[in-house]
């Protein structure tokens, strides 16, 4: 009866250790509930309790040693991959229509978008190829 006892509470522990992350995205939390988990594991095939520390302590330090880099390292690449308006700078695009410091058309990755020249007096004319500095509203300024 003690077994059972005692991998109901491993389980309890790795759902609390889980549930955070929620809340903080921090995937630390989930690497120790799975080491909980392991340990409820033990103590359902009836292993002792130094027995189930052990695989906790050894199953979340592998995974932390193991895992943490890879997911660290995955974080960090999709944080550097620009999204929205953001991607669009510095993307070449072609005019449609004649683009000056007021106004003019060009088509971006394949939609027609309002421009306008980023310097005063710069004109651009239909079929010449621009770089997108900026977006402003819905509206490329081009160079």
């Amino acid at each position: 009866m003690a077994s059972v006892e005692s991998w109901a509470w491993w389980l309890l522990v790795a759902v609390l250790l889980c549930a955070p992350v929620v809340h903080t995205a921090l995937l630390e939390f989930v690497m120790f509930g799975i080491g909980a988990s392991a340990a409820a594991l033990t103590a359902g095939l009836g292993g002792g309790i130094v027995l189930q520390f052990v695989v906790f302590l050894a199953t979340t330090l592998a995974l932390l040693v193991l895992v943490r880099p890879i997911t660290r390292r995955q974080r960090r690449e999709a944080a550097s991959v620009r999204h929205g308006i953001e991607a669009l700078k510095g993307v070449e695009a072609v005019v449609l229509e004649r683009v000056d410091e007021n106004d003019g058309r060009i088509k971006l990755k394949g939609e027609i978008w309002s421009a306008r020249a980023l310097a005063a007096g710069q004109v651009f004319e239909p079929g010449e190829k621009v770089s997108v500095a900026e977006i402003d509203g819905a509206t490329a300024v081009v160079l």
